[in-house]
C-alpha cells in the first residue's frame, strides 16, 4: 500500500470476501466478525436480499443530484421518521457529516434567537468525528492533537453529570444545545443512566436548548430498539445516524423535530452525494430487513447471551473491571491496556477491537447466530484469561 496515505495502523490481513458473520482473507483463512466494520455491517456480509436490492438499483441509477427530487430520499425519510418520531431528515455520507449538520443547525438556531456566539455543551471522552468542528466537539486529546486551533463554541463537561450542566446553565447564557452520545462507543462502551437522559431533556426544555443525540454508533437497532433514546421515554430535538444505516454503503442522516425542525432553509446546507439513490436503497433495505426478520429482538437476546457468557466465564478473573453494554454493543473493561489482544484474536480467527486503551469492544452483525456467538465466547474468554495472567 505504498501510495495509500499512512493514516491507519493496519493489521496484516486483507479480506477477500464475506458471508453472514464470516470473512475470508486472501489466503483462504476464515474469521468470525465480531466488529462489523465498527458497527457498520448491520446485516453481515453478502446478505442475499440486501445484495439483490443494491444490484437492482445499480442497474437503474446510482447517483442523482439534489437539484432534483430523489424518490428514495422521501421513502427513507418517511421510514426513519415513522420509526423515531422525528419530523425531517437531511441526508449526507457519514457520521461526522451528520454531526456537522447538527452543529451548524444548533448555531443557526441560536442566531435565530439573537445569540451572537452560540455554545454547545459536549462531553468528556465523547467522539463525534474527525472534521474540524466534530473534532473540536470530541473529548479526546489524542484525536485533537496537532490540529489546533480548534473550533470555538463548545463547553465540555463530565459525562453523566447533570450538576455540571446545571452549573454551566447558571453562568453561560450563550448555550443553545447539548450534544451527547446515549452510549459512548469510542469512549469505552459507556452507557448512560436513563435518569440522566431524562434529566437532560428537562434541562434543555427549561432553557430552550436543543437536545442533540449522536446515535451514529448506537442507532439502527444495535441496542435492541431502533434508537438508543427509545429506552428512555424521551424525544430528542436532533438525532444523528450513520454507520449501520446503510449496512456498508456510506450514508449519514441528521434528523430534527419540534423546535429544531425547519431551521435549515434552501441554501443553508447541502451534500453532493448525500442521499443518492444507491445509498437510500441501502438504508431502506436495511431497515426493512431488520423489521421483517425481527432482528431488534434478536440483538437484545443475543447481547444478553454474550454478556452472560462473558460474566460466567470471566467471573473471578483478576483485572476484569466491568462487562457492560446494551444489545450488540458490548464492552469488557480491563485494568490495563489490552491492544495486543486484537492481534491475538486475529490469529485465532476472531475480529475484535480495543477502544479507550483498555476496553475490548464487540459490535457483532445483527444476523449473528447463537452458535456463532458461542464460538466468539469460546475464542475470546480464554484469550482474556491468559492475557490477565501474563
Amino acid at each position: 500500500m505504498s501510495h495509500v496515505m499512512n493514516t491507519y495502523a493496519r493489521l496484516p490481513v486483507t479480506f477477500e470476501r464475506g458471508e453472514g458473520a464470516w470473512l475470508w482473507d486472501t489466503e483462504g483463512k476464515r474469521y468470525l466478525d465480531a466488529l462489523s466494520g465498527i458497527a457498520v455491517n448491520t446485516l453481515g456480509h453478502a446478505h442475499p436480499r440486501f445484495t439483490a436490492a443494491l444490484n437492482d438499483q445499480i442497474g437503474k441509477m446510482i447517483h442523482c443530484s439534489n437539484v432534483y427530487q430523489v424518490a428514495g430520499q422521501e421513502l427513507l425519510a418517511d421510514k426513519l421518521c415513522a420509526l423515531s418520531g422525528m419530523q425531517e431528515v437531511f441526508f449526507c455520507n457519514s457520521g461526522c457529516e451528520a454531526n456537522e449538520a447538527a452543529i451548524k443547525l444548533a448555531r443557526m438556531y441560536g442566531h435565530n434567537k439573537g445569540i451572537e456566539m452560540p455554545n454547545i455543551i459536549v462531553m468528556e471522552k465523547a467522539f463525534h468525528g474527525r472534521t474540524l468542528a466534530t473534532l473540536s466537539a470530541t473529548g479526546n486529546r489524542k484525536v485533537q492533537a496537532g490540529f489546533e486551533p480548534l473550533v470555538k463554541g463548545f463547553v465540555r463537561v463530565p459525562y453523566d453529570d447533570l450538576a455540571a450542566i446545571e452549573q454551566v446553565a447558571s453562568h453561560n447564557l450563550d448555550v443553545v444545545a447539548v450534544l451527547v452520545e446515549p452510549i459512548q462507543g469510542e469512549g469505552g462502551i459507556r452507557t448512560l443512566d436513563i435518569a440522566y437522559l431524562q434529566g437532560l431533556r428537562k434541562i434543555c426544555d427549561q432553557h430552550g436548548w436543543l437536545l442533540m443525540l449522536d446515535e451514529v454508533q448506537c442507532g439502527i437497532g444495535r441496542t435492541g430498539k431502533w434508537f438508543a433514546f427509545q429506552h428512555t421515554a424521551i424525544q430528542p430535538d436532533v438525532m444523528t445516524l450513520a454507520k449501520g444505516l446503510g449496512s456498508g454503503v456510506p450514508i449519514g442522516a441528521c434528523l430534527t423535530a419540534g423546535k429544531a425542525a425547519e431551521t435549515f432553509k434552501p441554501g443553508n446546507h447541502g451534500s453532493t452525494f448525500g442521499g443518492n439513490p444507491l445509498a437510500c436503497t441501502a438504508g431502506l433495505t436495511t431497515l426493512n430487513i431488520l423489521e421483517q426478520d425481527k432482528l431488534l429482538a434478536h440483538a437484545d437476546s443475543l447481547g444478553q447471551f454474550i454478556r452472560k457468557g462473558l460474566a460466567d466465564s470471566l467471573q473471578g478473573v483478576n483485572g476484569v473491571k466491568a462487562i457492560r453494554g446494551q444489545g450488540l454493543m458490548i464492552g469488557i473493561e480491563l485494568d490495563k491496556p489490552c491492544g495486543e489482544l486484537v492481534k491475538q484474536a486475529l490469529a485465532q480467527g476472531l475480529l475484535i477491537n480495543v477502544t479507550a486503551d483498555s476496553v475490548i469492544r464487540l459490535l457483532p452483525p445483527m444476523i449473528m447466530s447463537k452458535d456463532e456467538a458461542q464460538q466468539l465466547l469460546d475464542i475470546l474468554c480464554p484469550l482474556i484469561k491468559e492475557f490477565m495472567q501474563s
